[in-house]
């Protein structure tokens, strides 16, 4: 009896300590997700506080219509192409490493803009940006291979959402200091302050994320050096956690980093991801559609003052911040298939664009962008995850930076095809972005066959 009695105080004692470490794990990886939501929220808050004000202040430099075009156009074009050589060159060096760079980096534009007093200063600034303002999507790839394929789209959604606080704020603090005498210098270099602040605090995590690393115990069964089930647990989130963030001290050479990079864009080139990437691409340049004369359309075609259309706006916002809390139950309700989630998302888009083209009254108009609001929500969520689940893990900073060279290729074409799609009709534009929403859906019943759903978010190509 007296041995029982010890046997069973000793298991005790061992569920007690294997319990403490999975839940010192579980409390860390939370800290990391955490860490980064900060991070990603400052850095939208920051941005959001100075973007609005770029046109207006290139405008008192003196620069001409088409000067001020070209210049404006340098950030979206740089962006095309280094989101995919960045988002590479994070699978090779590391993501911590790749996100402090870009943290620094966007600092010393945000810093060159504090004081452009000249167009030439303006565009070195914007230069800077357009190469390393990569640290949401880097950002958004570290913190994929922080959680399982199960929890990433939750996860990615909560990212956005955090994101999307930032930019409800950030252009109310830029509006009121742009009343004060220099107060888009002021602004410019409270954004530069806000990237150095990220990037101590992120600079902070992995010093901290070294030293657990370093202090850890070593979690073994006492009971013959065999590791119990749930000190296996603890292992593995403690290994997804500590090797994701503690990587970030390049080790090969320069050419090699650069080979490397190349052999992996050579890789997805010959890869069946296109017409996940066309899907983005139709998906993007629709809502771009939607969006690009929405305070035009409705003054031209319901008289509604511009004051009116900015409470919609804010409108569609809160929403879309809503929708970002209702990932879980979304997901649960689809049991974590992302290609149904995705593909419903894109068929309400498409639908409620289409309606708000076609609309005769102002009720119609917010009924759709309050269908809009949460379908774009979580179609840009989907499609994240989606790109992860069939192209894989293994280069998943390729993955999301391929992404947004192709949402950047969005951004430029957009603009084009309103222009011309509005020398038709008002309704021109929105009809358009329908018809590629359409063209969306079709590639993805068509390609169905492509995937099979297995384990909740995996889908693999067959």
């Amino acid at each position: 009896l007296f041995q029982c009695s010890q046997l069973h105080g000793e298991t005790s004692q061992k569920l007690e300590v294997s319990a403490l470490k999975i839940s010192m794990a579980c409390v860390d990886m939370l800290t990391n997700l955490l860490s980064i939501y900060v991070v990603c929220l400052q850095d939208f808050f920051g941005v959001s506080m100075i973007v609005p004000l770029l046109s207006l202040h290139v405008k008192t430099l003196g620069a001409s219509p088409t000067v001020a075009g070209v210049v404006g156009s340098l950030y979206g074009i740089l962006q095309f192409f280094s989101s995919t050589l960045v988002g590479s060159w994070s699978d090779v060096v590391g993501r911590s490493y790749c996100l402090l760079a870009c943290i620094l980096f966007s600092a010393l534009g945000y810093f060159v803009l504090s004081i452009s007093t000249n167009v030439f200063l303006f565009a070195i600034a914007r230069i800077f940006v357009g190469i390393f303002k990569h640290t949401h999507s880097i950002s958004k790839v570290l913190i994929s291979d922080l959680v399982s394929e199960k929890e990433r789209l939750l996860v990615i959604g909560y990212f956005n959402t955090a994101s999307s606080f930032g930019f409800i704020l950030g252009p109310v603090i830029g509006g009121y200091f742009m009343e004060l005498e220099g107060g888009f210098y002021l602004t410019a270099f409270i954004c530069a302050s806000i990237f150095i602040l990220n990037a101590g605090l992120f600079w902070m995590l992995l010093w901290y994320e070294k030293k657990i690393d370093t202090n850890a115990w070593s979690p073994v069964n006492q009971a013959g050096d065999v590791p119990s089930v749930e000190v296996k647990s603890t292992l593995q989130i403690q290994a997804l956690s500590h090797d994701t963030m503690k990587r970030g001290i390049p080790v090969e050479s320069f050419w090699t980093q650069v080979l490397t990079v190349l052999k992996r864009l050579g890789s997805i080139a010959h890869s069946d991801l296109w017409d996940v990437f066309l899907v983005r691409l139709l998906m993007s340049v629709a809502v771009m559609l939607y969006h690009s004369n929405f305070v035009l359309a409705l003054q031209e075609r319901f008289g509604m003052k511009p004051k009116l259309t900015g409470y919609l706006i804010s409108y569609s916002s809160t929403l879309g911040v809503a929708a970002g809390f209702l990932l879980r139950p979304i997901t649960r309700f689809y049991q974590h298939n992302t290609y149904a989630i995705l593909l419903r998302s894109t068929i309400i888009t498409c639908v409620s664009t289409m309606l708000y083209a076609l609309s005769e009254n102002v009720w119609t108009v917010v009924l759709s962008a309050t269908f809009l609001a949460f379908s774009t929500t979580v179609g840009r969520t989907c499609i994240t995850d989606f790109e992860l689940a069939v192209g894989g893990n293994q280069a998943s900073g390729l993955l999301i930076g391929l992404g947004q060279s192709v949402s950047a290729m969005g951004r430029i074409l957009s603009p084009l095809l309103s222009g011309i799609a509005q020398e038709i009709s008002p309704r021109g534009p929105p009809i358009l972005g329908g018809l590629m929403g359409l063209k969306a859906v079709l590639i993805l019943v068509f390609n169905k066959s492509r995937y099979s759903v297995s384990g909740g978010t995996k889908l693999k190509s067959t």
